[in-house]
């Protein structure tokens, strides 16, 4: 599986969960500070459900950067900020 078209940051979310909607108020203006695109992929209706199911079911919302799962559940915007700041590196 790959982490999805091009953008930096891609934020696994589930409809109906309330973490996820806090999770895009955290990772929205991070992602904008350093100038990186944001990919929002349900987990329940993306093309390879079963496959993001199994893998993040329990741990929405999850934020990976460049690649490398930075968080789950609470976003914590300075380690997303780090990740962004290092890849830039």
């Amino acid at each position: 599986m790959s982490d999805r078209v091009g953008e930096r940051v891609v934020l696994y979310v589930r409809s109906g969960c309330h973490l996820c909607e806090v999770a895009r108020d955290v990772v929205a203006p991070v992602a904008a500070e350093a100038g990186a695109g944001v990919s929002e992929i349900d987990i329940d209706t993306a093309p390879d459900a079963a496959e993001l199911v199994e893998r993040y079911g329990e741990l929405v919302p999850v934020v990976v950067v460049d690649g490398v799962q930075q968080g789950y559940w609470r976003i914590d915007a300075g380690r997303v900020r780090r990740a962004l700041a290092a890849g830039r590196a």
